[in-house]
């Protein structure tokens, strides 16, 4: 098969990449390192299958690249520190980037798209846990709104490209990942706690810590999105792919100072504005369609990602 991912460089494309490559899939990667690294993908960048083409998705024509049988939409900056820095990026990214993707899909007749949305288009729901039938309580123009409205918009767009020109796309609400390369500094709970609690740095808990999440082991997480990809007869179909156990905030610090024998403090600073206080999928649908449900523990998810950081 030949795989197109676009940003591949990041945390969960570049993980999705090595998949593919195990499988002896070709595979092309597109991203422009706005918050991918190529670090992620160093190990691979001289193997046979693959291909880098570092460039922005925005404007790039993709005239280079033939008709591929699958292609992942992962492109786009993800963690709140970048809601901030990356506001315009973000919505563009996830607006005329994905148009300009789905006009290769029509163009070139490629097989399969995968659209990687968010669990934020819930916004701060007030339906728990969160099913895809559930439209969310979103604010429109939030701190948050840049990340949230985009991929709502993304996902409009290409429901329109389905009803109107027959593509074979589907959307993919990815919730709360974690796991080797993920990036340290990208701001998210995991990533944040374990940096601090090996350096015995204070943890820093947002609000009161009881808010919760819901966190997927990024290997689950590939495994679902893969199998969104390569199971047949899904056009049009919306999914969560995360884990339904749910932790609150403070509890995950709690686990982590210990698994890490920290001597850290948790320490507790205002929460940002817009903050979800509950995120849990409903991922009926996933198993249905897919036979996927998660099967990493949050414990040896932890371990395998404190592993990583301490070799960092």
């Amino acid at each position: 098969m030949r795989i197109l991912i676009t940003g591949g460089a990041g945390f969960i494309g570049s993980n999705l990449a090595k998949f593919h490559l195990n499988k002896n899939d070709d595979v092309i990667v597109v991203d422009n390192l706005i918050t991918g690294k190529k670090k992620n993908i160093e190990k691979i960048l001289n193997h046979p299958n693959f291909k880098f083409i570092e460039k922005d998705i925005i404007s790039f024509r993709f005239e280079e690249i033939p008709p591929v049988d699958v292609i992942y939409h992962l492109a786009s900056p993800a963690s709140p520190p970048y809601f901030k820095k990356l506001a315009i990026e973000i919505l563009m990214v996830n607006s005329v980037g994905t148009k300009n993707v789905l006009d290769y899909v029509k163009r070139s007749k490629s097989k399969r798209f995968v659209f990687s949305s968010s669990s934020e288009v819930y916004g701060d729901p007030k339906i728990h846990p969160q099913p895809e039938s559930y439209w969310g309580n979103v604010n429109p123009n939030g701190y948050r709104s840049c990340y949230d409205e985009a991929k709502r918009f993304g996902e409009s767009l290409i429901m329109s490209y389905v009803r109107t020109f027959g593509l074979d796309c589907r959307i993919v609400r990815v919730f709360n990942t974690y796991g080797p390369y993920m990036d340290p500094k990208d701001g998210r709970v995991v990533s944040s706690f374990i940096n601090q609690a090996i350096g015995n740095q204070p943890i820093t808990v947002y609000g009161s810590g009881n808010q919760t999440r819901s966190f997927c082991f990024v290997d689950d997480m590939v495994q679902g999105i893969h199998l969104a990809g390569n199971t047949s007869g899904l056009s049009g179909k919306v999914m969560n792919i995360g884990n339904p156990t749910e932790f609150t905030v403070l509890e995950i610090a709690k686990k982590i100072k210990e698994l890490t024998k920290s001597s850290s403090k948790i320490i507790f600073r205002s929460i940002p504005p817009d903050d979800p206080k509950r995120r849990k999928p409903v991922i009926k649908v996933a198993k249905k369609l897919l036979g996927w449900e998660p099967k990493i523990s949050l414990d040896e998810g932890l371990k395998k990602t404190i592993q990583y950081y301490q070799n960092l």
